[in-house]
């Protein structure tokens, strides 16, 4: 049964369709993983009888032979999607007890779709941070270890990657901010996908930074990211920003036939103090999609460098807006008064005790910029910023270019702690290599490509044209092929 859990999606998918295995079977499988492993405190609210529920009627659908491609594969939720009488706290004190009456578009089209759920997954509060340590549940584990140091899964979608990586579940869901799919799952050697913004509903789904978040699969390969993906996209709505386009399907695009694609190297993502072995990563890179038949091109994004300081402007900005709304008075945690305390007190309190210390530095940050006499001095002169880095991004794919390769980060997943009293610049440059992508809207994936001395896992970062996630896909799926990458966590927890 324990090797159950480490199908990947198009595996079980294909098995459960010939009756060599039953979705109640795989779904026993991965709560029995989950329970044991603890250590990784990945899963923060186990749902056991809601996903065997789920399996029971996946199995009747298969059955009827009315199966869609996710029907009864089981999956972990990061607890930043609201799930309907299910816990969903974002990971903050500040919605301690909240359990939504209503359900996530995102989670709604999965179950929909016959997938199970098998529980809600860690996460940094409010999706705000990059090692998974700003969680009120505590830190997330990466199932990847050096010697007895305990490294960090990356944030804020940790526990999605952690659980993924650690063949507790076989998919999970995640958000990426500017960074939150694609740096975690480079940390733990699997897949995550942020796509074009819009492309998933963000219905449902706690914010951060309303302008720049997106949701998106993480897994164990890019075939199941294309699967997962699918069943995730699509207009909706209940959401102003979604689009009404098409969804192709993302899973026949990957031929691995990349002859004639045209990759940018962008010579702006070469930066001081990078490893050599992300540097060689890069290169290798560079030559295996060469080698698969594609052009490889230098390219200048003249902007870039202008990127971390203007998305650290306006995503504080947009969650000070965001996180006003939490206050204690109609759900959530609410501070204990005092007598003669009024309403102002009651909001006051409530704040101090509900949000984290990263939270209420982010929220601070951000009221500061949208203040009299900041606006046009930051937020506007950061959203100036902004449109010049997309502007780049759209030249450089009006001359041509399908795809951009740069590495997925700046280094290998960091111990636990070793960030916690450093400048919180340190923590923020783990983004230097994401954050343009949400800055421009544009799909961008991360796939595991290599190792570091110590073992370590090493992601590289694709970017491609906006709605394009099935040519993307497909580059990510050569660029898979040619890297071999096979290493798993040895088992510890």
């Amino acid at each position: 049964m324990s090797d159950l859990t480490k199908l990947t999606i198009a595996a079980a998918r294909d098995a459960l369709r010939k009756g060599e295995v039953t979705s109640a079977e795989l779904t026993s499988a991965c709560l029995t993983a989950i329970d044991a492993a603890d250590t990784l405190n990945a899963f923060v609210h186990k749902t056991p009888e809601v996903a065997e529920s789920q399996a029971k009627s996946a199995d009747q659908r298969i059955q009827a032979g009315e199966a869609p491609d996710l029907c009864g594969i089981p999956l972990g939720i990061k607890d930043l999607f609201c799930t309907k009488g299910v816990a969903s706290q974002a990971a903050s004190r500040i919605l301690e007890g909240f359990k939504p009456e209503y359900e996530s578009t995102v989670t709604t089209q999965l179950f929909d779709a016959g997938a199970v759920m098998l529980g809600k997954l860690n996460m940094d509060e409010f999706a705000m941070g990059s090692s998974n340590e700003t969680s009120v549940y505590g830190d997330a584990v990466n199932p990847w270890k050096v010697d007895d140091r305990q490294l960090t899964p990356g944030g804020s979608s940790g526990g999605s990657a952690a659980a993924v990586a650690a063949d507790l579940c076989l998919g999970a869901t995640g958000t990426d901010t500017g960074g939150s799919i694609r740096q975690p799952a480079a940390f733990t050697g699997i897949t995550g996908i942020k796509p074009t913004y819009g492309r998933v509903s963000r219905w449902g789904v706690v914010a951060f930074a309303s302008s720049l978040d997106q949701a998106g699969p993480m897994t164990k390969d890019v075939r199941d990211s294309a699967i997962m993906l699918q069943a995730m996209s699509g207009f909706d709505a209940k959401d102003s920003t979604s689009a009404n386009i098409p969804v192709p399907d993302f899973e026949a695009a990957l031929t691995g036939d990349i002859r004639g694609k045209v990759i940018g190297i962008p010579k702006e993502y070469r930066m001081d103090g990078v490893p050599a072995e992300i540097e060689k990563l890069w290169q290798d890179g560079t030559a295996m999609l060469r080698d698969a038949g594609a052009e490889v091109r230098d390219i200048t994004l003249p902007h870039t460098k202008y990127a971390l300081p203007a998305y650290y402007v306006i995503a504080p900005a947009e969650a000070s807006s965001n996180l006003a709304r939490y206050d204690g008075v109609r759900f959530g945690h609410r501070a204990k008064l005092d007598a003669g305390d009024g309403i102002t007190e009651m909001y006051e309190k409530t704040r101090a005790e509900g949000f984290g210390p990263e939270v209420q530095r982010r929220v601070m940050v951000g009221t500061y910029v949208l203040s009299a006499g900041f606006y046009d001095a930051y937020y506007n002169r950061a959203r100036r910023v902004r449109a010049l880095i997309k502007r780049d991004f759209d030249q450089v794919f009006a001359d041509g270019v399908d795809a951009i390769l740069t590495p997925a980060t700046p280094s290998a997943a960091f111990g636990l702690g070793e960030m916690k009293n450093a400048d919180p610049i340190q923590m923020y440059l783990n983004d230097v290599f994401t954050v343009t992508v949400n800055l421009a809207g544009l799909p961008g994936i991360s796939v595991p490509a290599g190792l570091d001395a110590e073992g370590l896992p090493l992601g590289l970062q694709l970017i491609g044209r906006p709605w394009e996630e099935g040519d993307l896909l497909n580059v990510a799926y050569a660029l898979e092929r040619s890297a071999g990458f096979n290493a798993k966590p040895a088992k510890w927890w």
